[in-house]
């Protein structure tokens, strides 16, 4: 197992052994954050460098992977990535593989912005949980509940989408949160400290569902920039 060392004080992750533990441990005790850690083998540089340029999302399948003139540790990676997405369909999940040069990007001057670089919340409208790993490239980014606040209860914020909503602060008005994700996203508090997911980890984190025992894990994308490697990355 790869060595992996929780954020300080960071009581909202737990380590776990196998996947068999991630599948099983509940959330629960504020804990909404599960992590396998991993130490891979292979060479995924070498995938990404194989799949050429891109823009955008990318995404991978079987046939496109297996198409790629790869040498041993490339081939090893790729194994990997293979035996990851089987994994996951067989627990019933629907896992996706991209490589990712970058994520569109909500305009700059909006109040709150909804897209992945912003830090946000996963939601559901029945109990789920979100599945994660980078295998190569920047990793997704992490922040404790308690060091977060939603970007909806910041008053200058609010101010400003309530004269978007038309300035009247009602049940429409918390629909029209809603219906626009804004409820969603979080801004960090001052003196907050994001931790990085890491590179070959498997997560399982919670999200947003009516009912659930724990808060939902807020996270990121990381921030792209001109000439940085694309991720290659699991979701589901």
């Amino acid at each position: 197992m790869a060595a992996f060392i929780l954020p300080t004080g960071n009581a909202r992750i737990k380590v776990v052994g196998g996947f068999a533990e991630l599948v099983a441990t509940p959330f629960a005790g504020g804990v909404n954050a599960l992590c396998w850690p991993r130490a891979l083998p292979g060479d995924f540089g070498e995938v990404v460098e194989k799949l050429g340029a891109g823009e955008g999302i990318m995404p991978l399948d079987e046939a496109r992977l297996n198409a790629l003139a790869l040498s041993a540790a490339g081939r090893t990676a790729r194994d990997i990535l293979l035996a990851d997405l089987h994994l996951l369909r067989a627990h019933g999940l629907a896992p996706e593989l991209n490589c990712i040069h970058a994520y569109p990007r909500d305009d700059a001057t909006a109040v709150v912005p909804t897209d992945v670089y912003s830090f946000h919340a996963d939601s559901a409208p029945i109990e789920a949980a979100t599945w994660l790993c980078t295998y190569f490239g920047a990793a997704s980014e992490g922040l404790r509940n308690e060091q977060a606040q939603q970007r909806v209860d910041v008053p200058a914020t609010r101010a400003e989408l309530l004269k978007e909503y038309g300035g009247i602060d009602d049940a429409g008005f918390a629909e029209f949160l809603n219906d626009n994700c804004y409820d969603l996203h979080y801004a960090p508090l001052p003196d907050a400290q994001p931790y990085s997911f890491g590179v070959g980890h498997l997560w399982r984190i919670a999200v947003d569902w009516r009912g659930s025992p724990v808060p939902p894990c807020v996270h990121r994308a990381p921030a792209t920039f001109p000439g940085q490697s694309p991720r290659l990355l699991l979701i589901s």
